[in-house]
């Protein structure tokens, strides 16, 4: 060949022809071969399942048609080599054999109405449908149980329509009914119940020395204690119980003890919550503004940002505990968790709902009302039908969840300080300023600690109790440093409850030694001492109490915090201005 006929050019030109005419083979093999995988996972996932399961309803309908024509030679298919029908575990007869006989339809595989496969000896062969329905109970079940609510768990594995068929339901109730014949046994006299007021979330703010600062040293805890010590009971096997968990009201108006039942190993305690109200002189200092419902339906805290961003979370007890206990069911028994006492005279939960706020009688409204009504010039009475109506919802959202609420008495009052007559006043002021709104409950925890007696049981002679009494109360919680206080005086349950809070952590940490180690909780922003708590005429209180202590030792220390208005602004509503 010639120079003249060499041309590198297009010899590139036909390699690269050749390059690309391979390239799309390849690409159409791939494409081909993908198709074909494709093609065979269909097969095996939709195609083969179809046919398989109409050549079996075809020989179920042979072997039933034969059976027939056989039991009417006298020879039962099954039974041509001498095998004989063995009893199910619901007392049908499983027959060996392919087929069992036409007129023993519960041993062989019947269809559904809808064409599905249903097999009523057992487990097997059963419907997508009915495996949901049998996950679904079993899912539900597991819930009650790991809450110790073994009878409802087992209602709901037995009420199951496959209960009869399927082991695995049956194997579960049998399991929860060995699990609750374990249990232990626990007795009112041996639960022990602790309370806290609202919880510090910015502890700067709180402990930043205005006047209200010793007060929230001494009655608080902040966020950080509280989740610690939730956290450390949680893991030292304590359990939450409800009040009604430990006593039985009967139709007659008698009240008797009723046992608690959990693993060995758990303790039941109650826990309840002061003042849920979150009162107009707290604003800005630390704390949440009010329990709002977020956009799933759930109970949370609003707290508000100096620069006025609005967040809401867990930022309260409340809202802390649900999340808890979503996480952690077993922290739970039977779904319960606190008892939440509200006051009523600067509304609840963070709601302006009491009727002073409607009325705006000049005569009622507290200096803190007053400022609030000049700050909200447009609160009228559509404002406040829309707090009672989004209370409500709060309330009711709370109860469906596992909390229950209880009088704390509408002013926050001392009965015996205030007087028989002062005591129906207020009574009358929290059924129709706050029972309207959360509902009756029959609970009432007295306001400073108080009580209607002293450590003896409540007779028919002492007209507080009559009273309250008549008006639907049947238990009765005082403040008492003991482990455990409860009294049956064959109408009402009487409970003493333990203050956590900064005074007590400080002066009393022995005193919780069986709850929580005081100096794994304890919050280094808090300031370096706790003051000494005094009472209205300035006398130290008790700082030694032990647990032998009587209610009555006490006192009215329970809450007030000092400020321009008088010695307990936090105390009462006579306190903080009113009447």
């Amino acid at each position: 060949m010639g120079d003249q006929d060499f041309n590198p050019n297009e010899n590139d030109r036909r390699e690269r022809r050749r390059k690309d005419e391979r390239i799309r083979k390849y690409i159409l093999a791939a494409v081909v071969l993908i198709v074909l995988v494709v093609l065979a996972l269909i097969a095996a996932v939709v195609v083969i399942p179809r046919v398989t399961k109409q050549n079996a309803q075809t020989n179920q309908t042979l072997n039933g048609t034969g059976q027939e024509e056989s039991g009417a030679s006298g020879i039962v298919a099954g039974e041509s080599e001498g095998s004989d029908a063995a009893d199910t575990t619901d007392g049908s007869s499983d027959v060996s054999g392919d087929a069992g006989s036409a007129d023993e339809p519960d041993d062989a595989e019947a269809l559904t109405e809808d064409g599905s496969e249903t097999e009523t000896g057992g487990d097997t062969a059963l419907s997508e449908d009915a495996e949901a329905v049998i996950d679904a109970a079993l899912m539900e079940a597991e819930t009650l149980a790991a809450m110790y609510d073994y009878d409802s768990a087992m209602e709901a594995v037995q009420s199951c329509e496959y209960y009869e068929t399927s082991e695995e339901l049956q194997q579960a109730a049998a399991s929860y009914e060995k699990t609750k014949e374990n249990c232990v046994s626990w007795s009112p006299e041996d639960v022990t119940h602790i309370f806290f007021h609202t919880i510090i979330w910015d502890a700067s703010k709180a402990f930043d020395g205005d006047q209200d600062a010793e007060g929230f040293n001494q009655y608080m805890v902040t966020m950080k204690e509280f989740s610690a010590i939730m956290k450390t009971m949680y893991s030292e096997g304590y359990v939450l119980v409800s009040m009604h968990d430990m006593c039985t009201v009967n139709e007659d108006g008698t009240v008797t003890e009723k046992e608690i039942l959990l693993p060995e190993g758990k303790k039941p305690f109650v826990l309840s919550q002061d003042d849920v109200c979150y009162y107009h002189y707290m604003d800005g200092d630390g704390f949440a503004s009010k329990l709002v419902l977020n956009e799933d339906g759930e109970v949370k805290a609003e707290y508000i940002e100096d620069d006025g961003t609005v967040l809401v979370g867990d930022y309260d007890l409340i809202p802390w505990i649900d999340s808890f206990v979503d996480a952690h069911p077993d922290f739970s028994y039977h779904g319960h968790k606190g008892t939440i006492a509200l006051t009523g005279y600067e509304g609840i939960l963070g709601y302006r709902t009491d009727e002073v706020y409607l009325t705006q009688d000049e005569d009622r409204l507290t200096s803190w009302q007053k400022t609030f009504l000049e700050e909200n010039p447009d609160f009228d009475e559509e404002a406040w039908q829309a707090e009672v109506d989004a209370a409500a919802a709060v309330a009711d959202a709370l109860k469906a969840d596992g909390w229950e609420f209880a009088s704390h008495t509408w002013g926050h009052i001392d009965p015996l300080a205030k007087g028989l007559d002062g005591t129906k006043t207020d009574t009358e002021r929290w059924k129709s300023n706050v029972e309207t709104i959360v509902g009756e409950t029959d609970i009432i925890i007295f306001a400073f600690g108080a009580d209607i007696s002293n450590w003896e049981e409540y007779t028919e002679d002492n007209e507080y109790y009559i009273y309250l009494k008549e008006q639907g109360y049947n238990i009765y919680c005082c403040v008492d440093s003991s482990k455990t206080y409860v009294q049956f005086n064959g109408t009402s349950m009487r409970m003493g409850r333990r203050n956590i809070d900064g005074y007590r952590m400080y002066y009393n940490a022995d005193l919780l030694a069986d709850l929580f180690n005081v100096s794994d909780v304890w919050d280094s922003a808090r300031p370096d001492t706790v003051a000494e708590l005094t009472d209205a005429a300035g006398t130290m209180s008790n700082t030694s109490s032990s647990s032998d202590e009587s209610i009555s030792d006490e006192g009215t220390s329970d809450e007030g915090f000092a400020s321009e208005e008088g010695a307990y602004e936090e105390g009462s509503y006579e306190d903080s201005g009113g009447e």
